[in-house]
């Protein structure tokens, strides 16, 4: 995420937590009339206290819906690299320990606070990393609601799914469709949308070339979502495995960029690609993504290495190109991307794991040895 990412400092949708304090007062309950609540008063979570630590796992208050807020029983949370990012407090704007991460939390309601509508106990949900907008800006108006300077982000900002229990505003959870497995569904309401949106913005018609560079937990999710939206894709990354990977998911050429110049192989096999998509967590990545276009393409940015890439202005200026980056996606974005894996036309390559593995996978995640998703069973 970017610099311009504004976290309030104490936002309302995140109760305090304590490490030192395995149980605490758990605040007032917002039942409906006549409603009954069976909410235990402490769950088990994964939580950060320091920078550059492991996560701490023990108890912790379960929270209680405020106005226009759910309570979710999370069964399963995708572990995604932001994860990582969060918990090392490497971005430029840092989340406040102590803090509960997880952005892909999926689970069933069960308590509505006051206020909420459209959702009913019961009902399979996400918690995504778009946790809440304020709706009113420019850019919540104009369907832009990544870019709201006032957004709050799941497991970041807010309190996420490494844990049993989480709160989330009812208008911007994840409405996951009947069928859709909630180990399957906790990959696609961040990598999938991720993807897909990026997909989306470059513009690219059926039938036109599209580069995917980088076959990681985005990356192979992106060869299907652009196969399933009726692209010819090229996948480049540096390990054949990926690469093989990208080819079984629909990939028409891959290029292992380790022994070739990606580049030069890319205009020499298609004339260069409409669009391209950068996933890889690589600045040489980033570096090669307009010299993989034709002229008039666009490379969208997806990947969130630290420092800056070269851009040669004669290049981009002379062959008219487009340089774009995008934000996850918004709630109907999100939808969309939900649509095509309840169709089957999308599956994340997925690995599960125990809550109590977390700070393993982390580590695996740190140092790039996961190959797709890993996804929490939490209940």
């Amino acid at each position: 995420m970017s610099s311009s990412l504004s976290l309030p400092a104490t936002p309302a949708s995140r109760p305090p937590i304590s490490a030192d304090e395995t149980v605490v007062k758990v605040e007032r309950q917002y039942r409906r009339p006549g409603m009954v609540s069976n909410r235990p008063r402490v769950m088990k979570a994964a939580f950060v206290t320091a920078f550059g630590k492991p996560l701490t796992i023990g108890e912790l208050p379960v929270p209680s819906p405020a106005h226009g807020q759910v309570l979710i029983k999370i069964e399963a949370c995708g572990v995604c690299h932001t994860d990582v990012h969060a918990a090392d407090g490497d971005w430029p704007v840092k989340p406040n320990p102590p803090f509960t991460p997880g952005h892909e939390g999926i689970g069933r309601v069960v308590e509505l606070g006051e206020g909420v509508k459209g959702l009913k106990e019961g009902d399979m949900v996400g918690v995504p990393w778009l946790f809440e907008a304020c709706g009113l800006c420019d850019y919540c108006l104009t369907s832009r609601e990544t870019m709201c300077e006032s957004a709050t982000y799941g497991g970041y900002s807010a309190n996420g799914g490494f844990a049993e229990y989480c709160v989330a505003p009812a208008d911007y959870v994840a409405r996951i469709p009947e069928g859709l497995d909630p180990i399957a569904a906790g990959p696609i309401i961040c990598a999938g949308v991720t993807t897909y949106k990026g997909i989306k913005v470059a513009d690219c018609h059926p039938g036109e070339w599209f580069v995917v560079s980088g076959v990681g937990g985005l990356g192979h999710l992106a060869v299907q979502y652009a196969v399933a939206m009726g692209l010819k894709v090229a996948a480049v990354d540096v390990a054949d495995d990926k690469l093989e990977l990208a080819r079984r998911l629909g990939a028409t050429l891959t290029f292992n960029a380790k022994t070739v110049d990606a580049v030069k192989a890319v205009q020499e096999a298609i004339g260069g690609a409409h669009g391209v998509l950068i996933t890889a967590v690589s600045k040489g990545a980033f570096a090669q993504g307009t010299g993989m276009l034709r002229r008039g393409g666009t490379c969208v940015l997806n990947g969130l290495p630290p420092g800056d890439f070269p851009l040669n202005i004669f290049d981009v200026v002379f062959r008219c190109l487009t340089v774009r980056g995008s934000l996850v996606g918004t709630r109907s974005d999100l939808k969309e991307a939900l649509a095509f894996a309840a169709a089957g036309k999308v599956k994340a390559n997925i690995e599960t794991a125990s809550l109590e593995d977390i700070n393993d996978v982390l580590e695996r995640l740190r140092t790039g040895k996961v190959t797709g998703r890993i996804v929490l069973k939490i209940a």
